[in-house]
């Protein structure tokens, strides 16, 4: 999407703080103009059903898939440092989530740092959280808009209206969960019941705010820890990107 973006083949979309982290290394022409504060506890490391690993420690040597250069590659990294590991600690298999469900499955994997609905659909199958994102990700999904479409004044008016549905949308969320699910789940091909363990397991209500000091300071620790893991080549500097012009009304 945030490559859509910069192409100029989308005006706007949204992401974790990962995409734009490579944008800032790349030069590519994208803008972060809005924040969702969303769940990080749908962000997990999980271990399958009769696992002996009981902590992150435990991962030593172990096959753990992860998706790379996405959130996984992040917290699992992070949770490793904590734990007095490194990359080279573990055996690392970067696998898209349906390779990973199924190597999950068939036992090919000793964890599996995962997100999104592939986590109630594995502990229906009687997987184990090992540990949620909580404390490591912010929670920050930015979302990221073309600067031609922040230049052309009709198009600028239409970002603001939409981000403001979405702004609404959210508050609505919060006492129709099972309304959301039930329309969802069809569209989506997972069952009810997991997107509404999703919604009802969050970490914080969903809100749309606006660009803050505080989340281009989360952008940066992103992007300080994937030089570390020399992911990019060098210090990046995110806050260009970063555009707080957009007149979002109330949010609140």
């Amino acid at each position: 999407m945030l490559e859509a973006v910069a192409a100029g083949a989308l005006d706007i979309a949204s992401g974790s703080e990962i995409p734009p982290t490579f944008a800032a290394v790349s030069g590519a022409q994208v803008k972060l103009v809005a924040v969702i504060r969303g769940d990080v506890n749908e962000q997990v490391v999980l271990v399958p059903v009769g696992s002996t690993v009981r902590s992150i420690a435990d991962l030593r040597g172990k096959r753990v898939g992860y998706v790379r250069a996405t959130t996984t590659h992040y917290y699992l990294f992070r949770m490793l440092e904590q734990a007095g590991l490194s990359w080279s600690d573990i055996q690392p298999i970067n696998l898209t989530p349906s390779d990973g469900q199924a190597a999950f499955r068939a036992g090919g994997l000793d964890a599996w740092a995962i997100y999104g609905y592939s986590v109630p659909l594995a502990r229906q199958s009687g997987a184990r959280v090992l540990r949620t994102a909580a404390g490591i990700l912010s929670g920050n999904y930015p979302y990221f808009a073309a600067p031609d479409a922040l230049a052309d004044p009709a198009r600028r008016a239409a970002l603001v209206d939409h981000l403001g549905h979405i702004a609404r949308a959210f508050r609505w969320l919060d006492t129709h969960h099972a309304e959301y699910a039930a329309a969802q789940a069809p569209l989506i091909g997972v069952p009810e019941a997991s997107v509404r363990e999703l919604l009802d397991n969050a970490s914080q209500p969903r809100r749309l705010t606006r660009p803050d000091e505080g989340a281009i300071a989360s952008h940066q620790a992103v992007a300080d820890t994937f030089q570390r893991a020399g992911l990019i080549p060098h210090h990046v500097d995110v806050a260009p990107l970063w555009d707080r012009s957009l007149e979002l009304g109330d949010l609140a």
